[in-house]
């Protein structure tokens, strides 16, 4: 699990933070799925929002508390956890009722949710292409530029090679935008993907059995994200449409994948256009 030391952490008014606090965005996958955990688990926590549209995450105050610029982040009584899947695990065993990792699956669970976490960038270039589609570069060399120079550089202590890695992609993508091959690669991963969720689900109500799991909120996320972009679940996956479809029903979820109006109109609308366009999920990935 990835807690900070001491060294990592710039901006040190967080040490003094007493009970949960949630640096999340609204619209973050990863951010989202900790909040449907939260919400589950009936864990009260303090809510600090970071407008990664103005590229906050990027920012010396924020990339103080979490040197590689990601949401969500918690501090536990001023302790700072970085990287949902960890910070899922953390308080699963900090809060252990209601039990949302079964017992005698924690291995199990570990090596799925790690797989899961492999798929985000993916999921961040179908995001990209698909549902946001900025009309310019999805970063800005002065946002890069502030990614580059602040925050502690380290992780635990040592130099953090992840930062290298997001700035690396940040910096491709804004020279070659997020192109057809990218887009297809990505999206054949979680067409085998979603074919295996599709099997698991033939054989129990959930992913783990008859229990609702993390692994189904970190899934859930992931599908709805895609559906939103485009991508054929109901036609090519129908077991994931029907579970993904069941948990939106419930509260917990429901409320932290709502849009503001003026959100879900923008999507439509991109989606629209790239349909005109001949350049929707579906055809550019070959479905």
């Amino acid at each position: 699990m990835v807690q900070l030391v001491d060294g990592d952490i710039k901006t040190r008014e967080v040490l003094d933070w007493k009970g949960v606090h949630v640096l999340h965005a609204s619209g973050s996958s990863c951010s989202q799925k900790l909040r449907i955990f939260l919400n589950l688990k009936g864990i009260p926590w303090e809510s600090h929002l970071v407008d990664l549209h103005s590229n906050e995450n990027f920012r010396p105050w924020f990339l103080g508390i979490n040197p590689r610029g990601l949401v969500p982040v918690l501090v536990h009584d001023g302790a700072v956890h970085i990287e949902s899947n960890d910070i899922i695990t953390y308080l699963e065993k900090t809060f252990p009722v209601p039990k949302l990792i079964p017992s005698g699956f924690e291995n199990e669970v570990a090596k799925l949710l790690h797989h899961e976490d492999e798929l985000h960038l993916d999921l961040r270039i179908l995001s990209f292409r698909f549902v946001f589609s900025p009309p310019g570069p999805p970063k800005s060399a002065e946002a890069l530029q502030s990614y580059a120079a602040n925050g502690s550089g380290t992780v635990k202590g040592v130099a953090d090679p992840d930062k290298a890695a997001q700035l690396a992609f940040w910096e491709r993508v804004t020279r070659e935008g997020f192109t057809d091959e990218m887009a297809r690669t990505s999206a054949q991963k979680f067409r085998v993907e979603f074919s295996s969720l599709d099997d698991r689900l033939g054989k129990s109500p959930y992913l783990l059995g008859d229990a609702l799991s993390v692994l189904d909120i970190a899934w859930f996320i992931y599908a709805n994200r895609l559906s939103l972009g485009g991508f054929p679940i109901e036609r090519m996956h129908p077991r994931v449409h029907a579970w993904m479809v069941k948990l939106a029903a419930r509260p917990e979820f429901a409320k932290e994948i709502a849009s503001p109006p003026q959100i879900t109109a923008r999507i439509e609308a991109v989606r629209r256009a790239h349909a005109e366009a001949g350049k929707s999920l579906e055809a550019v990935a070959g479905f």
